[in-house]
């Protein structure tokens, strides 16, 4: 009777923890957001070599792009009254696929974040990228004169591989996939 009590008590507990967290226990994730993938904004200093890095040496495609007024960026706290032109790059075709938005501000930059390594800098210090095959994507990095910061790295007994690159502004891009 003891070891029934504190079952039920424990799936109270759990109960009231997703209530509070917002979820009740028979609602799944994917219930609460309209899309389970996360768009990718970034500040970069120079929209056409970046546009290149991520179409020609990562393999991102262009979907779209579009412009925010000052206004609009100033009224919702994006920006100082500065207007944004943003280009969109999707990692594939379905709707849901991972967007990056690269947007610049030739007027004023901003400051450079230091990505020397990813425990430099506080905040958002890199990109994850699951690529099919690691041979085709070090191919097209060398194609497009971009070096990996070091050799790729073997993960565990597998044929899975992690090689990391940087983009015109030092950001850090972690590619993972196989070798074929």
């Amino acid at each position: 009777m003891r070891k029934e009590r504190i079952g039920v008590l424990l799936l109270g507990c759990l109960a009231a923890c997703l209530l509070v967290l917002g979820a009740s226990p028979s609602e799944p994730a994917a219930a609460r957001f309209s899309r389970t993938t996360i768009d990718i904004g970034m500040v970069v200093s120079d929209i056409e070599a970046s546009a290149r890095f991520y179409q020609e040496a990562i393999g991102f495609t262009q979907v779209g792009d579009f412009n925010v007024a000052g206004d609009m960026a100033g009224d919702t706290g994006l920006t100082d009254y500065q207007a944004i032109s943003v280009r969109v790059f999707a990692l594939g075709k379905e709707p849901t696929a991972t967007k990056l938005k690269i947007m610049a501000f030739p007027q004023a930059p901003g400051k450079k974040v230091d990505n020397e390594f990813i425990s430099s800098s506080q905040g958002y210090s890199y990109l994850t990228i699951f690529v099919a095959d690691m041979t085709e994507a070090l191919a097209r990095l060398k194609t497009n004169a971009v070096a990996p910061v070091k050799k790729p790295y073997r993960l565990g007994n597998g044929n899975n591989y992690l090689t990391l690159v940087k983009d015109p502004d030092g950001n850090i891009i972690e590619l993972i996939g196989p070798m074929k």
